[in-house]
């Protein structure tokens, strides 16, 4: 572990002790929305956003300076849907030789929405492949939302998480290449009261447990009108020994039930972090990465940053 590496880690920690540690440092392409993050074999950092396209940029380091590189559907979803030409939400990882982006397709609000794919060897810009569908979609009246999809690859079966309001989080299982569904979604968290702000989530082994990860509450477009203190972006989590089922928060509230445990709320300039992922940084270990307003910046979600933080999982719980 170099120098920067190690002074970074221990401000962190420090910090994690007297409360939330504020934000990991970014320099360069620093303003995004929803986030996720890989390396390349040569350690090169590639991140992944909302907005363009799905644009992206790479670093030498997650502190950046990050580098736009440019968009993975410069001309839209090949996705038979009115939201085609902004896919939103991407999940990014390595499967097999290939580089698997996850989209959604959607309009605000509304749930007649799919979840597509596309493919890279390298990441370089103009070498993505646009599959279209997965087979995971959604209609109006459906229990789910077929948005915010993460994929975790565990041994030889491939699990996809999504979702978003409506009955919240689903899981389905993709085939072996992961390129589309291969069962019937099924409810692994939901918060049964108001609107059901339930949404982004990412599922993350760790140890003996799979940790649920997911954004709860008002999301965007603050500087149109603040949410009731409180209502606003923060990221939670539950933990089953099991990847598809018996998720439960710190106090054994299922997550089917309303549970879940506060792992970054506002604080401090930090307001409403959410759209988040996680990421095995092999010089940090695991990173929660994730979008945030800066109070002294400004509330519009073209203004919101990169943040990123190092999770210490000793307690058995996620905290930063």
């Amino acid at each position: 572990m170099n120098l920067q590496y190690s002074f970074t880690l221990a401000l962190l920690q420090a910090a994690a002790v007297y409360g939330y540690a504020n934000p990991g440092a970014c320099s360069g392409a620093c303003n995004i929305h929803d986030p996720t993050l890989i390396q390349d074999a040569d350690g090169t950092y590639y991140r992944f956003s909302t907005g363009g396209g799905i644009s992206y940029a790479s670093a030498s380091s997650i502190e950046g300076p990050w580098t736009g590189r440019g968009s993975v559907l410069p001309s839209g979803s090949s996705i038979d849907n009115s939201g085609k030409n902004d896919p939103w939400a991407p999940d990014v990882q390595k499967v097999g030789d290939l580089y698997h982006v996850y989209y959604s397709v959607s309009t605000f609000e509304t749930q007649i929405s799919s979840i597509g794919l596309a493919t890279s060897e390298t990441m370089e810009e103009g070498t993505w492949t646009d599959r279209g569908s997965i087979g995971v979609d959604s209609k109006e009246g459906d229990q789910y939302n077929a948005i915010d999809a993460n994929l975790l690859i565990d041994g030889n079966t491939n699990y996809m998480i999504f979702g978003s309001f409506w009955q919240n989080i689903f899981q389905v299982t993709l085939n072996g290449d992961a390129t589309s569904s291969t069962s019937t979604p099924v409810n692994v968290a939901f918060e049964p009261a108001g609107t059901h702000p339930v949404e982004g989530a990412y599922l993350y082994k760790y140890g003996d447990y799979y940790y649920l990860f997911y954004s709860w509450g008002s999301c965007c477009k603050y500087d149109q009108g603040m949410p009731a203190a409180g209502e606003e972006y923060k990221i939670k989590v539950c933990r089953s020994s099991s990847p598809t089922e018996g998720f439960v928060d710190a106090n054994g509230v299922a997550c089917t039930e309303g549970g879940g445990t506060v792992v970054l709320e506002s604080h401090g300039n930090v307001y409403g972090p959410g759209g988040q992922g996680v990421y095995t940084d092999p010089k940090l270990g695991p990173i929660l990465y994730y979008h945030y307003v800066d109070t002294t910046i400004g509330y519009a979600d073209s203004q919101k940053l990169f943040g990123w933080n190092v999770i210490d999982f000793s307690s058995g719980w996620p905290s930063v």
